[in-house]
């Protein structure tokens, strides 16, 4: 089951902010492979110096964001984005959006720090941002269809389904992985439900019926 898409027909606007962050996070990418391990541990996320020094470490909470493991780790939260992020910007409005945006990835960040205070890994990615997007969805569009690709065809699936499958794994996954966290790199699977909980949270705060701003 692979997403490729959504019911757009009822967006108002231009999403703006969604194609930025994903053209930033592309850009970020490309700066990331040309500065190699030594512009990762600059710039990453790393829960033992973050505790050691917040003040140093505060850029990174944000620049980490925006930085990725890989190619797959890149397409597959672009792909998450570039599906959900249009229809819950066009609800939000431009800033409303990259403040809740901004808001799930730092409240993503603090969850893994809660459960991997002693690492020394870095931590990077967009995926604790884009799981909010994802909760704001369900919450906005609790009857939006997702276009899935399974097998050769194209068939349409509640929303509800795509996500919820997506974050239960999330959750399981999370579970598995407190006890080795600290030590061990891989998944911030704490990131990801951090991110989702704050995306339901904050949804409540940040939507609005009438004008964009």
């Amino acid at each position: 089951m692979f997403p490729i898409g959504d019911d757009n027909s009822a967006r108002r606007t231009f999403p703006v902010v969604t194609y930025v962050l994903i053209a930033l996070n592309v850009l970020f990418f490309f700066v990331e492979l040309s500065g190699g391990d030594p512009f990762i541990e600059k710039w990453a996320f790393v829960p033992a110096r973050f505790l050691a020094d917040p003040g140093a470490g505060l850029l990174t909470l944000f620049t980490a964001m925006f930085m990725h493991a890989g190619w797959v780790h890149l397409a597959g939260n672009m792909l998450y984005l570039w599906i959900f992020g249009d229809n819950v910007e066009d609800r939000f409005g431009h800033l409303k959006f990259i403040i809740f945006y901004l808001l799930c990835g730092l409240a993503a960040t603090f969850a893994q720090l809660a459960f991997s205070a002693g690492s020394n890994v870095p931590n990077l990615g967009a995926s604790g941002a884009i799981a909010g997007v994802l909760g704001a969805y369900l919450i906005l569009f609790p009857q939006g269809k997702v276009r899935v690709l399974m097998g050769n065809r194209v068939m349409p699936m509640p929303a509800l389904i795509v996500i919820g499958l997506w974050i239960v794994l999330q959750f399981f996954s999370g579970i598995g992985s407190i006890s080795n966290t600290a030590d061990t790199g891989g998944v911030a699977y704490m990131a990801h439900i951090g991110g989702f909980v704050a995306g339901l949270v904050l949804t409540f705060l940040f939507r609005s019926k009438n004008a964009i701003a």
